[in-house]
Protein backbone atom coordinates (compact mmCIF):
# COMPACT_ATOMS: atom_id res chain seq x y z
CA UNK A 1 0.00 0.00 0.00
CA UNK A 2 1.52 3.44 -1.02
CA UNK A 3 0.69 6.32 1.03
CA UNK A 4 0.76 10.02 -0.26
CA UNK A 5 0.47 13.10 1.95
CA UNK A 6 0.51 16.41 0.05
CA UNK A 7 -0.94 19.39 1.86
CA UNK A 8 -3.88 18.69 3.29
CA UNK A 9 -4.44 15.59 1.26
CA UNK A 10 -4.47 11.54 2.85
CA UNK A 11 -4.22 8.92 -0.65
CA UNK A 12 -3.38 5.30 0.09
CA UNK A 13 -3.46 3.12 -2.84
CA UNK A 14 -3.64 -0.30 -2.76
CA UNK A 15 -2.20 -3.43 -5.29
CA UNK A 16 -4.63 -6.33 -5.94
CA UNK A 17 -3.54 -8.51 -3.40
CA UNK A 18 -3.77 -5.71 -0.76
CA UNK A 19 -7.39 -5.22 -1.94
CA UNK A 20 -8.11 -8.99 -1.57
CA UNK A 21 -6.69 -9.07 1.94
CA UNK A 22 -8.28 -5.99 3.19
CA UNK A 23 -11.58 -7.27 1.88
CA UNK A 24 -11.19 -10.64 3.54
CA UNK A 25 -9.37 -9.33 6.65
CA UNK A 26 -11.53 -6.13 7.09
CA UNK A 27 -7.64 -4.27 7.49
CA UNK A 28 -4.27 -3.82 5.74
CA UNK A 29 -1.68 -2.10 7.45
CA UNK A 30 1.94 -1.24 6.60
CA UNK A 31 4.91 0.23 8.29
CA UNK A 32 8.05 2.19 6.98
CA UNK A 33 10.91 2.65 9.75
CA UNK A 34 12.38 5.84 9.81
CA UNK A 35 15.85 5.88 12.31
CA UNK A 36 14.58 4.34 15.24
CA UNK A 37 10.82 5.27 15.16
CA UNK A 38 8.24 4.11 13.03
CA UNK A 39 5.38 5.14 10.60
CA UNK A 40 2.48 2.58 10.43
CA UNK A 41 -0.62 3.20 8.45
CA UNK A 42 -3.88 1.08 8.19
CA UNK A 43 -6.97 0.63 5.89
CA UNK A 44 -9.62 -0.63 8.08
CA UNK A 45 -13.32 -1.44 7.72
CA UNK A 46 -15.82 0.34 10.14
CA UNK A 47 -19.71 0.12 11.14
CA UNK A 48 -19.42 4.49 10.70
CA UNK A 49 -21.30 5.97 8.14
CA UNK A 50 -18.61 8.19 6.62
CA UNK A 51 -14.63 7.46 5.91
CA UNK A 52 -12.54 9.28 7.93
CA UNK A 53 -8.74 9.20 9.43
CA UNK A 54 -6.93 9.75 12.58
CA UNK A 55 -3.71 10.53 13.79
CA UNK A 56 -2.63 9.36 17.02
CA UNK A 57 1.41 7.39 18.34
CA UNK A 58 2.96 7.45 14.63
CA UNK A 59 -0.23 5.46 13.33
CA UNK A 60 -2.08 6.82 10.49
CA UNK A 61 -5.58 5.15 10.34
CA UNK A 62 -8.21 5.51 7.47
CA UNK A 63 -11.30 3.73 8.75
CA UNK A 64 -13.28 3.03 5.72
CA UNK A 65 -17.49 2.42 6.11
CA UNK A 66 -18.57 -1.44 5.50
CA UNK A 67 -20.87 -0.57 2.90
CA UNK A 68 -18.26 1.77 0.82
CA UNK A 69 -15.32 -1.38 1.33
CA UNK A 70 -17.53 -4.08 0.18
CA UNK A 71 -18.83 -2.01 -3.19
CA UNK A 72 -15.24 -1.14 -3.74
CA UNK A 73 -13.39 -4.92 -3.17
CA UNK A 74 -15.84 -6.32 -5.15
CA UNK A 75 -16.63 -4.41 -7.72
CA UNK A 76 -14.51 -2.35 -11.21
CA UNK A 77 -14.25 0.94 -8.68
CA UNK A 78 -11.63 2.59 -8.65
CA UNK A 79 -11.73 4.96 -5.82
CA UNK A 80 -13.48 6.84 -3.52
CA UNK A 81 -12.83 9.90 -1.32
CA UNK A 82 -14.78 12.45 1.31
CA UNK A 83 -13.70 15.57 2.82
CA UNK A 84 -12.88 15.81 6.53
CA UNK A 85 -12.67 19.04 7.56
CA UNK A 86 -9.88 20.56 5.75
CA UNK A 87 -8.63 16.93 5.37
CA UNK A 88 -9.33 15.49 1.98
CA UNK A 89 -8.89 11.74 2.25
CA UNK A 90 -8.67 9.70 -1.32
CA UNK A 91 -8.31 5.26 -1.57
CA UNK A 92 -7.63 3.67 -4.90
CA UNK A 93 -6.37 0.91 -6.73
CA UNK A 94 -3.14 1.10 -8.19
CA UNK A 95 -2.33 0.93 -11.49
CA UNK A 96 0.26 -0.09 -13.53
CA UNK A 97 2.49 3.44 -14.85
CA UNK A 98 2.15 4.20 -18.35
CA UNK A 99 6.26 5.52 -17.71
CA UNK A 100 9.29 3.36 -16.99
CA UNK A 101 9.68 2.81 -13.52
CA UNK A 102 11.82 0.48 -11.30
CA UNK A 103 9.50 -1.00 -8.99
CA UNK A 104 8.18 -4.11 -9.10
CA UNK A 105 4.20 -3.48 -10.62
CA UNK A 106 3.66 -6.99 -11.38
CA UNK A 107 0.38 -7.14 -8.64
CA UNK A 108 -1.35 -3.71 -9.85
CA UNK A 109 -4.06 -3.03 -11.90
CA UNK A 110 -3.86 -2.81 -15.52
CA UNK A 111 -4.41 0.81 -16.57
CA UNK A 112 -6.84 1.66 -18.66
CA UNK A 113 -5.23 3.88 -20.91
CA UNK A 114 -2.43 1.69 -21.72
CA UNK A 115 -5.03 0.24 -24.60
CA UNK A 116 -5.04 3.37 -26.12
CA UNK A 117 -0.98 4.00 -26.13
Amino acid sequence: MKIRIKNNGLRYRLTRNEVATFANEGIFKEKVQIGDGALIYILQRTAEDQLSASFKNNIITMLVPEKLADEWTNTDQVGFEHKMDDLHLLVEKDFTCLDEVEEDQSDNYPNPLAAKR
